[in-house]
C-alpha cells in the first residue's frame, strides 16, 4: 500500500511545528545549535516554526495524511553571477536569530555557513528539511515523501539540493541519487553537514 501524501497549508502549521520539533530534537545539527537541552526544549521549536512559515510563503510543504512525516521544499532559481537575489537574502540569519534566539550566534552561524556552500549557478529544488515522527522512522516515509518530487525533477530535466545532517541520512540520500559536492560543512566544534547535489536521471 502507498503513502497517502498531500501539500501542507496554513492550517497544517501548528501540527508541523510539533512534528519538526520532536523530530529534530536530538538531531546532531539541533544539538550544536542549541547545546544545552533545557535551553533547547524552549527555543528549538520557534527555530522551527520559522522554518515552517518561510516555506509555507515562499515554497511548498509535503505531508503524509496522517501527519506522520513532512517535507519542505524551496524551488531555487539559477543566479549565473553567483550574487544573492537581494540585500535581505545576505541579512537572513540575522533576522533569524533576532527572531528566534537573540543571543545565539549559532543560529546566525549556521544560516551563513549553509548559505555560503549553497549551489547558486542553476536552478533546482531544495529539500530544505524531512521530518518523520521518532516512532515512525525506517519506514520508508522519507523516501515516499521526496521520490514524487524527484520523478518530477527528472521529467523536467530539474536538479535537487539538500544538506544532510548525518552520516546516516547521508547514506540514505545517496541511495536516492544524491551525491556530495564537496568535503562538507563543518561546524565548529559541532558535526559535519553534507551538501549533496542530484542531477536528473538521463541529464
Amino acid at each position: 500500500m502507498g503513502v497517502a501524501i498531500r501539500r501542507a497549508t496554513e492550517g497544517d502549521r501548528a501540527d508541523l511545528v510539533r512534528l519538526l520539533d520532536e523530530a529534530f530534537m536530538d538531531d546532531p545539527v539541533s544539538g550544536w545549535v542549541f547545546p544545552g537541552l533545557a535551553h533547547r526544549r524552549r527555543r528549538h521549536a520557534g527555530l522551527m516554526a520559522a522554518f515552517i512559515d518561510i516555506s509555507l510563503s515562499e515554497g511548498y510543504v509535503d505531508i503524509t495524511e496522517d501527519g506522520a512525516a513532512a517535507a519542505l521544499w524551496l524551488s531555487v532559481p539559477a543566479q549565473p553571477d553567483g550574487s544573492a537575489e537581494d540585500e535581505d537574502d545576505d541579512d537572513g540569519p540575522a533576522q533569524l536569530r533576532a527572531a528566534v534566539d537573540p543571543d545565539n550566534e549559532r543560529v546566525e552561524e549556521i544560516g551563513r555557513l549553509t548559505a555560503g556552500a549553497h549551489p547558486s549557478d542553476r536552478a533546482h529544488e531544495y529539500l530544505w528539511m524531512i521530518a518523520v515522527d521518532p516512532a515512525r522512522q525506517g519506514q520508508g516515509l522519507g523516501t515516499a515523501l521526496t521520490q514524487p518530487v524527484l520523478d518530477r525533477c527528472d521529467l523536467e530535466g530539474t536538479a535537487a539540493y539538500l544538506e544532510a545532517s548525518s552520516d546516516r541520512s547521508r547514506v540514505l540520500y545517496e541511495r536516492l541519487g544524491f551525491t556530495c559536492t564537496g568535503s562538507g560543512i563543518a561546524l565548529p566544534d559541532g558535526p559535519t553537514m553534507w551538501p549533496m547535489w542530484r542531477d536528473p536521471l538521463g541529464i
